[in-house]
């Protein structure tokens, strides 16, 4: 799947049109969440039905504007976050399973297998769980459509909205052109607000696929904070910190957004201002990191990076917001797409003991983290921390390909279903026939 996307350009009364939609959508997702919680609707296909219900009702009018398959979009946006609450309370993520007080007892993981509470009961938030939240109003929204309530123009440049807001036409402003593929191949049109306007995210059911010939190179890549990143060759790449250069900025509209009266206009005014100078930080930091994860990938055969838990990382005050700033995950994650794209596996290993093992003998050395130099007493190598910590995870990396590959041969030997080299396993069936009963 590949999305592309392009700014809306209307007028306010259009805009506002638009607004009714994405309000509209939260309103189906939280019905439906509010349709779970009273046990009116146990299944995904409940949930499609309940939208029916919602636009039958004349309590709710504006409901049935909304296109029936945007209705059904969100749907399923609130089905899935019940699905994932399921599916962290079977996995026993730790965290208190928190159920009415009434209760003599918390919820088990046998209870959420059933569309219902445990014991009757309705479950309070849990956090730790992902429970589901009714969605509030946020700056950034959105609203999705399927195959209809939408219509692309000849020239692919303007998009018509033809569900019962009557959001009318808007000029597509991008670099992306798609005439290159077919209107049966756009299977969603979502529109995005955001602080600067309202895009429009075109999700086209095509897989990318780029030759890239081999350089014979591969890479350890250890992460940090003084240098975004050190490879196993030594090479460093420089923490750009965009946040902190513009700290000085976002300071001071947050200082002017404090002190504007509540509900005024001046304080939507401010507040827009202080969203697009944090749109335009990550809109670079994405931008950056997209940039250098397809260098990397297109200059190496093979990537092992360290699978790190940001989301634990962050609880520590003093560090989260460089950590937040430097954007790992977001490296890892274009990391990965690129690495699919040209045929470049990406291999995440456990960061444990990396900075302590020395990548020469194996033995540990153990230092502190002002301790910048790695200096083995067994071997004598010395090397850099975060070069000694990069060799490491190649060579872990490479280990556990090799073990990964190894189980897969045995595997295919005795009869079963062939894998590719990357150990996916492959849509067509195993030429072997099976062997007759004797």
């Amino acid at each position: 799947m590949i999305v592309f996307e392009a700014k809306l350009e209307g007028t306010q009364e259009q805009y506002g049109r638009l607004d009714q939609a994405i309000r509209t959508g939260r309103f189906v997702r939280n019905s439906v969440i509010r349709a779970w919680l009273d046990k009116e609707v146990k299944s995904r296909n409940d949930a499609y039905k309940y939208c029916k219900v919602l636009a039958d009702n004349p309590e709710f009018p504006w409901a049935k504007k909304l296109n029936s398959m945007a209705r059904q979009a969100h749907a399923e946006r609130a089905w899935a976050s019940i699905e994932r609450f399921y599916r962290n309370c079977r996995a026993k993520i730790k965290g208190k399973k928190r159920c009415d007080p009434a209760s003599p007892s918390g919820a088990n993981a046998s209870s959420f297998k059933s569309g219902n509470p445990p014991n009757g009961l309705a479950w309070e938030r849990a956090p730790r769980q992902g429970f589901p939240k009714f969605a509030k109003y946020k700056v950034r929204a959105s609203v999705e459509y399927k195959t209809s309530g939408w219509k692309l123009s000849e020239s692919r440049r303007y998009l018509k909205f033809t569900d019962g807001f009557k959001a009318g036409n808007f000029k597509l402003w991008g670099s992306r052109d798609l005439h290159f593929y077919q209107l049966a191949q756009i299977k969603r049109v979502r529109v995005v607000r955001r602080h600067d306007g309202y895009y429009a995210q075109f999700l086209i059911d095509e897989e990318r696929r780029i030759e890239k010939e081999l350089t014979g190179v591969q890479r350890g890549l250890d992460v940090g904070l003084n240098h975004f990143y050190t490879d196993n060759f030594g090479e460093k790449v420089d923490n750009p910190r965009f946040l902190r250069k513009d700290e000085r900025k976002l300071q001071k509209l947050q200082r002017r957004l404090s002190r504007t009266q509540k509900g005024s206009k001046n304080r939507a005014k401010a507040r827009n201002r202080l969203g697009r100078a944090h749109l335009l930080v990550s809109r670079r930091r994405n931008d950056w990191v997209c940039k250098l994860a397809q260098h990397v990938i297109r200059s190496s055969d093979l990537i092992a990076v360290e699978n790190l838990k940001v989301r634990n990382m962050v609880k520590n005050h003093k560090l989260a917001k460089s950590i937040n700033d430097v954007s790992w995950y977001r490296f890892r994650e274009w990391l990965e797409y690129f690495g699919a794209v040209y045929g470049v596996p990406v291999i995440a290993v456990n960061p444990s003991y990396t900075s302590i093992k020395c990548s020469n003998c194996g033995e540990p050395v153990v230092k502190t983290l002002s301790t910048r130099t790695h200096s083995c007493h067994t071997c004598g190598y010395v090397a850099d921390r975060d070069e000694n910590a990069a060799k490491n995870i190649l060579h872990t990396s490479l280990k556990q390909l090799s073990d990964t590959v190894g189980r897969t041969e045995i595997h295919n030997a005795s009869g079963e279903n062939d894998l590719c080299l990357d150990v996916e396993t492959q849509p067509s069936k195993p030429t072997r026939r099976k062997r007759k009963p004797l």
